[in-house]
């Protein structure tokens, strides 16, 4: 695939990484210094260094269990066809009327032409070397991802109230454990060296985890979903990447669990204004940034501006936090003003001749089917009409 591979400033390139490093030594040192002692330390048990959990893949007892499981996942309006519920795809009732199958089968299939000699052949016909790395670090950001959001969504299952809720993130949990092993697939198919965690998303992921009760619902469904609905939106044009439109289909919806959920629990003036909270949510939000300094050589590699995907994703995020009640510590357009500021004073540092730009204004989604998901999850035409109302009364 043709790609028109973006500059990237060499020296802030050197500094970045050797910031990352420096940091990653630091808190990760200190982590298992505190994990030593019995204060804390890195909660997850999770090696993202070998992309795996604490005691290995173990793929047979997930062969066994896992994907048998998956397989044999029974729906109510069939076995119970004299009951309320209507969970058969169309495509599932048409198979049900042909035969005793399900769409798992064709799960199945998917996975099995990720592992294939023909499907690697695809990527390299398609990617060089560095386009597949690019591609493979990029997408190892939500892959690590999925891992923490396997373990908090298990945990948010306890602090959410009512039945519809509970199975909600009961479904949640199943997805986040199907995204964590098939993209873990994918990714290793390209057969490029898959990075640790950056220590950014570290500090994000690790921040999340260790959340208080509902405020898991930010961190993960608000600001590591949103990311993960982006990158996915982004790639999923790609050739060989066409599975990523189900993972983005997934993910709009976990995006919108907060929202569907705070509409018949909303939090209080106060866990919405707590101005201790407000600064904790933000110090979620903060890492993210050097982590698109960091990633700006990877998206480069594939013709993207990371400022532009970045702006596009702050602007998703930030809207969905206000709107289901998760505020920061400044106003909504003060927040996204300050970090548009963040992202232009790096450029103009690091970008011979760059002129002010408007970055939060980009749209990084590709795909028609995918921009009117995130138009429903991130309420983008009322963002979009308001605007232009705006205009119009401002002429």
């Amino acid at each position: 695939m043709k790609f028109n591979k973006l500059n990237v400033n060499e020296s802030a390139k050197q500094v970045n990484n050797d910031i990352e490093k420096y940091l990653n030594f630091v808190v990760r040192n200190l982590d298992k210094a505190m994990a030593l002692t019995g204060l804390g330390g890195r909660k997850a048990d999770y090696d993202d260094e070998h992309y795996e959990f604490i005691g290995g893949a173990n793929d047979e007892l997930r062969k066994k269990h896992y994907d048998k499981s998956l397989r044999l996942l029974w729906k109510a309006e069939k076995h119970a066809s004299w009951s309320t519920f209507d969970d058969c795809t169309k495509e599932e009732e048409m198979l049900l009327k042909m035969a005793d199958q399900s769409l798992n089968a064709a799960e199945k299939k998917e996975l099995d032409r990720v592992k294939s000699a023909e499907y690697k052949a695809l990527l390299n016909r398609e990617y060089t070397q560095a386009q597949k790395q690019a591609i493979v670090n990029i997408l190892s950001l939500i892959g690590h991802g999925e891992a923490y959001a396997w373990l908090v969504s298990n945990e948010v299952l306890r602090d959410v109230k009512s039945t519809g809720a509970k199975a909600a993130l009961t479904m949640q949990v199943l997805e986040e454990a199907k995204h964590f092993v098939v993209l873990r697939e994918l990714i290793q198919a390209f057969e490029c060296e898959i990075p640790r965690l950056p220590i950014y998303e570290y500090i994000m992921l690790e921040g999340t985890l260790k959340s208080k009760g509902l405020e898991k619902f930010f961190g993960m469904n608000v600001l590591v979903e949103g990311i993960a609905l982006s990158i996915f939106g982004a790639l999923s044009k790609y050739p060989g990447l066409e599975v990523l439109e189900m993972f983005h289909l997934d993910e709009s919806r976990h995006c919108a669990l907060p929202t569907n959920y705070l509409k018949t629990a909303p939090l209080t003036w106060w866990e919405r204004n707590n101005p201790a909270a407000m600064v904790k949510r933000f110090a979620l939000v903060l890492p993210a940034i050097p982590l698109a300094f960091k990633m700006e050589p990877d998206f480069a590699e594939l013709g993207i501006d990371v400022f532009d995907f970045g702006g596009s994703l702050v602007r998703k995020v930030i809207n969905l936090a206000y709107r289901v009640g998760f505020h920061l510590p400044l106003p909504q357009e003060n927040m996204k003003a300050f970090i548009n500021f963040l992202f232009n004073a790096y450029c103009n540092a690091t970008r011979e001749g760059h002129v002010y730009q408007q970055f939060l204004e980009r749209e990084a989604t590709l795909g028609e089917k995918e921009l009117a998901v995130e138009r429903e999850v991130f309420q983008l035409t009322a963002e979009q009409n308001a605007g232009r109302e705006l205009l119009a009364s401002a002429s």
